[in-house]
C-alpha cells in the first residue's frame, strides 16, 4: 500500500518546539518534491512549507519563515518539518503531500496525502 505516515504532532506551549516527520510506506521519496501543509479549525488547507527531490530547494510561507524548517533524508524516504517558536495560532492539523512536480504541490495536487498529525500550542 502506498502511503505517507506523519507523526510528532502533540501538545506544545508557545515558544516550544516539534518535529514532524513524514514516513513514505510502499515507494521512495527520491522523485518527489514534499509539502507539508496544514488546517485549523473552520480554515481551508494551507501551504506551509515545500522542498524540491533533491532537497535544494526549499519554500516557506511568511508566516512560518525563520521558525520553521523543512529536511528530508531521501535514503529513509522521510521528510522531517522542525517547528520552533511555535505560537497559538500554528495550532492545526498538519499534513504532509508527495507531487513528481512542484506546481502540483501549489495546486493541491499531490500524488499523496498523509493522514494527519495533530499540533496543538496552548498554555
Amino acid at each position: 500500500q502506498l502511503q505517507l505516515v506523519e507523526s510528532g504532532g502533540g501538545l506544545v506551549q508557545p515558544g516550544g518546539s516539534l518535529r514532524l516527520t513524514c514516513v513514505a510506506s510502499g515507494f521512495t521519496l527520491d522523485d518527489y518534491a514534499i509539502g507539508w501543509f496544514r488546517q485549523a479549525p473552520g480554515k481551508e488547507r494551507e501551504g506551509v512549507s515545500c522542498i524540491s527531490s533533491g532537497g535544494s530547494g526549499t519554500y516557506y510561507e511568511d508566516v512560518v519563515k525563520g521558525r520553521f524548517a523543512i529536511s528530508r533524508d531521501n535514503a529513509q524516504s522521510t521528510v522531517y518539518l522542525q517547528m520552533n517558536n511555535l505560537k497559538p495560532e500554528d495550532t492545526a492539523v498538519y499534513y504532509c503531500a508527495a507531487a513528481k512536480l512542484l506546481m502540483k504541490l501549489s495546486a493541491y495536487q499531490p500524488e499523496y496525502w498523509g493522514q494527519g498529525t495533530q499540533v496543538t500550542v496552548s498554555s
